[in-house]
């Protein structure tokens, strides 16, 4: 089976998210040092994409420019049409550790967000309801991070941001300290949270395995400088929606995409 061509990922109609140009240099003179150049991508409302990449290929730097921690040396970035430049509510994070606050509780912390953000009480708890519902977290409301496990922590984490309403979701290898079982079934929680909700997710993973499981598209970066080489139609999309991940990897179509894919992340 051929990889679709990347082309067509890019005429996608009216995206939330577009990035134009972006290049980002640290350094000058002989101390530069180009880390992404010419990043050009377009995010489509309910888009999951997956991004693959070497160690040092500068997904991390790529996220940091969407998130708006990170501004670029060249280029440009618009959600829904304006211009974004700096962190705000349009553009969640879910990083690697969950980062809850230790002395709130789980309920607590999926409300932080809207509460910072101002939104009344009663709505508030409204969200809480709804997101710890929707990741399988209402019987651990009112513990503390300390008493659950890590990958109830990390849907707390999702369940946080989702509650702030962001219009796209950024995920920075979310799975990437959690045991292989954890893992998988966190890969399934992920898929259902997003067929809910159909939150446009950006999502950093070394794993060619959960691209494949959890993508609607699949965006291949190459380093030095970092830069996209190509973007791939997942065929496999909503796959675990349908069957289990260990019958998703037995199928000789999905074995011979993934070995294409490692072949394109590690061709120079």
């Amino acid at each position: 089976m051929a990889l679709p061509s990347p082309e067509s990922s890019f005429l996608a109609p009216n995206p939330i998210c577009q990035l134009e140009g972006i290049g980002v240099t640290f350094g000058s003179g002989s101390d530069r040092t180009e880390v992404l150049r010419d990043i050009n991508l377009e995010m489509n409302l309910g888009d999951f994409l997956c991004v693959l990449g070497a160690s040092g290929c500068g997904k991390t730097t790529l996220l940091r420019v969407l998130a708006g921690y990170q501004p670029p040396t060249t280029g440009s970035i618009t959600v829904s049409g304006k211009r974004h430049s700096k962190p705000n509510a349009d553009v969640g994070v879910v990083f690697q550790q969950p980062n809850l606050f230790p002395w709130l509780s789980i309920a607590k912390n999926v409300e932080f967000g809207s509460k910072m953000q101002g939104v009344p009480k009663l709505d508030r708890q409204k969200k809480v309801a709804y997101y710890l519902d929707m990741v399988g977290l209402v019987h651990a409301a009112k513990l503390l991070p300390h008493q659950i496990s890590g990958g109830m922590k990390q849907r707390a984490a999702i369940a946080r941001t989702l509650a702030a309403e962001p219009k796209i979701v950024l995920m920075d290898e979310p799975f990437g300290a959690l045991d292989a079982l954890t893992r998988e079934s966190m890969q399934s929680h992920l898929q259902s949270i997003w067929e809910r909700t159909q939150k446009t997710i950006f999502f950093i993973t070394h794993d060619v395995e959960e691209a494949l499981l959890l993508s609607t598209r699949i965006v291949v970066m190459h380093s030095r400088p970092g830069r996209i080489v190509k973007i791939v139609d997942n065929p496999f999309a909503h796959g675990l929606k349908e069957q289990s991940a260990a019958s998703l990897r037995v199928q000789p179509e999905f074995i011979q995409m993934r070995e294409q894919l490692v072949a394109s992340i590690h061709q120079i």
